[in-house]
């Protein structure tokens, strides 16, 4: 890909379902090395983009450029070119252990455990017997450990302690610095997610209403919540 050396790049996206948009000419890239947090309220759009850059939901207008100029492969093609998503719903087989779980993903258990050595004592434990926060370190454990280019994410926060976003987000931004992997990540916790970020994308109705580096919005991070964070619209979930 040769957009500025992107390994994303979404240009002009209307996404929606049954014929009507709910995100509607959204553009930005994302770099190697590069953590952009998305940001809005419920029903802003955030998940809905997430769905038509990975091609789960079809474009109605727009294109996306990833990894290798990967555009309309299907989803298990770019994930062999280098993407890794992580969707809100944690992506782990409750009723095989921590470590098939590891093995079934064609991963050396070291390969998890060196960047979250806290499931080390539970890879004998059936993973629906997890803590979401230890179920959470697994998915993600599994989505880093391949060293991807490019990692979606969509909410790893939710419903988790402070303590174990802290540790969440520090592997993903240990991954941007060490691996150069570029980082597109949803979050409804602004200022937790905010820390980590090189970039925030504010959305509201299905449309980018900010596009500001981490430290802007860090320093907006008031002004943001009041504005734009605070309630939900339209209909999309996330």
């Amino acid at each position: 890909m040769t957009v500025d050396s992107a390994v994303l790049k979404a240009s002009n996206l209307s996404v929606g379902y049954v014929g009507q948009p709910v995100v509607r000419d959204v553009s930005f890239t994302v770099r190697p090395g590069e953590v952009v947090c998305l940001l809005g309220p419920n029903g802003a759009g955030k998940t809905t983009t997430l769905l038509g850059i990975t091609g789960v939901l079809p474009l109605m207008a727009g294109t996306v450029e990833m990894l290798d100029g990967l555009t309309d492969e299907p989803l298990y093609r770019k994930a062999r070119a280098g993407l890794s998503f992580v969707t809100e719903e944690r992506s782990i087989i409750r009723s095989l252990t921590t470590s098939e779980n590891i093995r079934c993903a064609g991963l050396p258990l070291e390969s998890v455990t060196a960047l979250f050595p806290e499931l080390e004592s539970r890879l004998t434990t059936r993973a629906g017997l997890l803590s979401g926060g230890e179920q959470q370190m697994l998915t993600l454990g599994r989505a880093l450990a391949r060293e991807p280019r490019l990692l979606l994410a969509d909410e790893l926060s939710l419903g988790l302690a402070p303590l174990i976003v802290d540790r969440l987000l520090k592997a993903v931004r240990q991954a941007a610095d060490e691996r150069q992997t570029g980082v597109l990540m949803v979050e409804q916790h602004a200022r937790k997610a905010l820390a980590y970020a090189d970039r925030a994308i504010v959305m509201q109705r299905g449309s980018v209403v900010l596009d500001l580096t981490g430290a802007e919005a860090r320093e907006r991070i008031s002004e943001i919540e009041d504005a734009y964070l605070t309630a939900g619209t339209d209909s999309d979930a996330a």
